[in-house]
């Protein structure tokens, strides 16, 4: 099992594609939501992944699906917490919690959190840099045009890989001024928020310039809504979609990828790793 000691060899050389999966406690998120708000029913979801092969958690306590409403900070610790708990006590593995405040990233850090997955890349909470730069946490920054309320209403970009990139290149900036190693620094492009079917199929063919921009870079096109215009199908329809583009994406330097179906992917990697190392 991949575990904390693996992970900081892993930032330094990362010499494999790492699986992220999804477990989302929420009542509201777009595939899955209402399926893990019982503690027991996480837990044995997230032992789940790990056996089908995934290598860290990443754990969700407020939807952001496009429409979405925020929670109270209190209300999304609740949610996590006594997951994360429950999870570090059995096994030992990895934990990513996505969240945007720096008040619920710190308690999730306090329970055994690993990386800190911000939809915002840290540009919504104040505390969260320093937060970050504390514990040196390995962080994900990932972009968002606007918020999951109003992010799907027109999104608009001269140049929509430009402009992703001049974000992540001023969000670095600020970490190393910190002196935050860049090797803990994750970036998502976000596909899917604030994006047109167009913008993400354009960051998906142009994902190396993300790639070059000196640190890690993760994509998640799991089940996305791009997926289901092309093919008009639902959520739960969109695995070979999903495969697919991670696959491309990997091709282009990605090293991480976040999915809800960890088993599929995992097999899908396993023969495109065989293929690549013939």
């Amino acid at each position: 099992m991949f575990q904390d000691y693996h992970f900081e060899k892993w930032l330094i050389n990362p010499d494999r594609v790492l699986i992220l999966g999804i477990l989302n406690i929420t009542p509201d998120s777009f595939s899955d939501g209402g399926l893990y708000l019982n503690p027991k029913k996480a837990f044995n979801k997230a032992i789940k992944l790990l056996n089908d092969g995934c290598d860290i958690i990443d754990i969700g306590g407020e939807s952001s699906r496009p429409g979405s409403t925020p929670i109270s900070s209190q209300e999304e610790i609740d949610r996590i917490i006594p997951v994360i708990e429950k999870i570090k006590n059995e096994v030992e593995c990895l934990i990513s919690v996505d969240t945007y405040k720096a008040d619920v990233a710190s308690e999730a850090i306090k329970y055994g959190a690993n990386i800190i997955n911000d939809i915002t890349g840290l540009s919504h909470d104040p505390d969260m840099i320093e937060l970050v730069v504390k514990n040196n946490t390995p962080v994900v920054l990932m972009h968002m045009q606007g918020n999951p309320k109003q992010m799907q209403k027109n999104p608009y970009y001269n140049n929509v890989i430009d402009e992703i990139s001049r974000f992540f290149s001023k969000q670095i900036r600020k970490l190393d001024k910190k002196a935050f190693p860049l090797d803990k620094i994750i970036l998502d492009p976000g596909i899917g928020f604030g994006k047109t079917l167009q913008h993400n199929l354009k960051i998906l063919k142009n994902i190396d310039i993300i790639c070059k921009l000196g640190c890690h870079t993760l994509i998640g096109t799991s089940r996305k809504s791009f997926i289901g215009d092309i093919l008009n199908c639902p959520p739960e329809k969109r695995l070979e979609g999903t495969i697919s583009s991670n696959l491309f994406a990997i091709t282009q330097g990605v090293k991480i990828i976040r999915v809800h179906d960890v088993l599929e992917m995992r097999r899908a990697l396993t023969i495109f790793e065989k293929i690549l190392k013939a």
